[in-house]
């Protein structure tokens, strides 16, 4: 037997709430965290397929950072997703609509080199700062300081394991890799 699940639509419609921000900013805000909730769920999975599949001389220390990414992801998660329900909006956090609207690149799968996996999150990781660091600015056009600063919390995070993963990136063994910060 499959089981198919009822389709409806989400609407712009907020939930009630004595939140005192006013509801054109509640309602500006809820596409723009659900944006960053599709980007984060995706990070997170790049996250485990790069710590599921490195292979290397740095195999251990990369294993553990790409876990401990995607455990900074989940609690990204959370915090986007009930910032929207906190909002009076509907948390979209499913894998299918993560997938859909992410507007990261996709992880490449067929890679195991250590080497390959540090430029790929690395890629994941700037990527993703960046939007975050977009979401700062149009929380604070908005009127919406709280979620400006929960994005700074995510964006100081993001940055912090950019240098991390950077930090492992063999730019003498591998020259095509030597990139200058853009």
């Amino acid at each position: 037997m499959k089981i198919v699940p009822h389709k409806r639509e989400v609407t712009n419609e907020l939930h009630h709430t004595h939140n005192d921000l006013p509801a054109q900013t509640r309602t500006g805000m809820i596409p723009i965290l659900n944006a960053r909730l599709a980007d984060t769920i995706d990070l997170l999975h790049q996250a485990k397929q790069a710590h599921w599949n490195v292979k290397g001389r740095n195999f251990i220390a990369l294993h553990k950072l790409f876990d401990e990414i995607a455990e900074a992801a989940d609690e990204h998660m959370d915090l986007i997703a009930e910032r929207a329900v906190q909002l009076g909006g509907v948390a979209e956090g499913t894998i299918q609509i993560g997938a859909r609207r992410s507007e990261l690149e996709p992880y490449p799968l067929e890679i195991s080199d250590d080497q390959d996996h540090v430029a790929a999150m690395s890629a994941a990781l700037a990527a993703y700062g960046k939007r975050v660091r977009q979401a700062i600015d149009q929380s604070d056009e908005l009127g919406d300081k709280d979620t400006a600063d929960m994005f700074t919390e995510i964006s100081r995070a993001a940055d912090k394991y950019l240098w991390f993963v950077e930090s492992h990136l063999d730019r003498e063994a591998h020259p095509a890799r030597r990139r200058k910060a853009s």
